[in-house]
């Protein structure tokens, strides 16, 4: 009989895990407590209670091919970065192609999950569900699946902010934001410059009569656009990934720095933080060094105080006749069901193995999914996490030692502390490839890129030097794609597809993606011959 897995959540990680327990022979429920699927990405005019939520004009910042399942591309005419409702589009089309809907049970919460009282011997879990009737259920489970994500719980340190309780206007956190036509010609202040806090800063200053973006550190703003046009991730490759390992964490940071200070000074925009350019999760926004040359976003530090209707910055200066404050000060993660001794979080920080399992329990029954704040899309590594968490779930793969994983989380959180800002944000930060890499080694799945360069020279090229997409996850291995191959060697055509919509008088466009490779090999070569020198002459950046 098929040991059975219950998913908590019917975002894109329970999506991904209910498809990776079909995969393996699992049978997998899913328990999703709103009335669709999509999770985050599900647009609706009015926020829920412990529900992630967005605004009408959300557009993604990973571009289609880096964000897909891995064996499941996105339509060619999609575009590269797409609205939150195409998002929903390739979610529908997903659970429609493998026939994942039938697994959910949707208007269904989890009241409860935990140990049963033969836990040591038997690994399984009660779990408690109400629907919307208020109808409780208990079941009892193989396996546990949490995909939550970590959006579900607004953080808004109001005691931050001395006076707000003073304050005449309104205030909110940016989760409540939808859209901007009710502040036509009003005063509002944003607080908080990440991608939520840009972007509506960005949205409203088309409308308002004055916005004001305050932050208390500044940052360093990536554009979607990059080289020739093209998507900025799709330039994440196993190269730059090696370049980054290799090279001083400030020479990096110094070369990466000077191109966005080539696009906009980012000093002259009063925007040049105090941290390095890796030191904090980025901020991608093509539009708003264009708000604030023409004047339509003004950049201010951190509120001082509130008063009445003034706002008061750091610096001295005062806005007055605020009517609105957007507070988009970022999230809490928390597991209501789940007891404390099963998995704890203090701070946004949660102990667990490689980000998935908690280390302490005798059986290692229990996975959280997408726990992750990548730099580089969450949906491939959900699914990553998920191919992984099933195959431990059948016995095919063994976690190590409790101590063993103790020392791996130790030195994650000791690296983490070393290279980032101190911040609530910075406690499950990981980089796209390298944390790919490292679950895929789990799963026995990572990519050997010097036996398809033996084997098969063209493949081996595209997996060093091309995009990192998630196809090459599906070469080898349990799970293995037929169509891995072909999805590969046409990533490129799936890139311009969308933009190729009137035909061109000029010459043909030549579209050899030769370039980026040679450039990338070059890159290899000159970290290479860096790499040796400082070895050998003692001297560092």
């Amino acid at each position: 009989m098929a040991r059975l897995v219950a998913v908590v959540g019917g975002g894109s990680s329970g999506l991904a895990c209910i498809k990776c327990c079909l995969d393996e022979g699992l049978q997998p429920v899913c328990f999703e407590s709103s009335d669709d699927l999509g999770g985050l990405w599900r647009f609706k005019e009015n926020p829920e209670a412990d529900r992630a939520s967005i605004y009408h004009s959300v557009i993604i910042n990973t571009s289609k091919e880096m964000m897909c399942f891995s064996d499941f591309p996105i339509p060619a005419h999609f575009p590269n970065y797409m609205h939150n409702s195409l998002i929903m589009d390739y979610f529908r089309m997903y659970a429609d192609h493998f026939q994942l809907t039938k697994h959910i049970r949707f208007n269904t919460k989890v009241l409860q999950v935990k140990q049963r009282s033969d836990f040591s011997q038997s690994g399984q879990w009660d779990i408690e569900t109400e629907n919307k009737e208020g109808k409780k259920e208990k079941h009892i489970f193989d396996a546990v699946m949490i995909c939550i994500g970590h959006h579900c719980q607004p953080n808004l340190p109001l005691h931050d902010f001395p006076g707000i309780d003073t304050f005449k206007g309104q205030f909110f956190h940016s989760r409540d934001y939808k859209t901007p036509e009710q502040w036509r010609d009003k005063k509002v202040v944003v607080i908080g410059i990440g991608n939520s806090g840009g972007d509506i800063a960005v949205e409203l200053s088309k409308v308002t009569k004055q916005l004001c973006l305050s932050t208390r550190r500044g940052a360093w703003i990536l554009n979607r656009v990059s080289d020739g046009g093209f998507p900025r991730d799709v330039f994440n490759t196993r190269v730059l990934k090696f370049q980054r390992q290799t090279l001083p964490f400030g020479f990096i940071c110094n070369a990466a720095e000077r191109r966005l200070n080539h696009r906009f000074d980012h000093s002259l925009y009063n925007l040049k933080p105090k941290h390095r350019l890796f030191s904090q999760h980025p901020t991608v926004n093509d539009e708003l060094p264009n708000r604030i040359l023409s004047g339509t976003v003004q950049v201010k530090p951190n509120v001082r105080r509130f008063q009445g209707s003034s706002v008061e910055f750091d610096d001295g200066s005062v806005v007055e006749d605020v009517d609105l404050v957007v507070f988009a000060t970022g999230y809490r993660f928390s597991f209501p069901f789940l007891a404390s001794q099963v998995l704890s979080v203090s701070d946004n920080k949660a102990s667990l193995y490689k980000y998935v399992f908690p280390h302490e329990l005798q059986r290692h029954t229990l996975a959280i999914i997408g726990l992750v704040q990548p730099l580089g899309a969450i949906m491939p590594i959900s699914e990553m996490q998920a191919r992984w968490a099933t195959r431990v779930f059948k016995g095919c793969i063994k976690l190590p030692s409790e101590a063993t994983m103790m020392k791996d989380i130790q030195s994650k959180t000791e690296a983490m502390t070393k290279r980032y800002v101190s911040s609530q944000r910075h406690t499950i930060q990981v980089d796209y490839i390298s944390y790919m890499d490292e679950i895929a080694e789990q799963v026995g799945v990572r990519p050997s890129v010097l036996r398809l360069l033996l084997t098969d020279p063209r493949m081996g090229l595209n997996v060093l030097l091309g995009p990192c997409t998630p196809y090459q996850y599906r070469l080898q291995g349990p799970g293995k794609w037929a169509g891995a191959h072909q999805a590969i060697l046409t990533q490129w055509e799936r890139v311009t597809q969308p933009m190729q919509t009137r035909p061109c008088p000029a010459a043909e466009p030549h579209r050899s993606f030769l370039w980026p490779l040679m450039v990338s090999a070059a890159v290899v070569v000159l970290s290479a011959l860096f790499v040796f020198f400082v070895t050998h002459t003692g001297n560092t950046c």
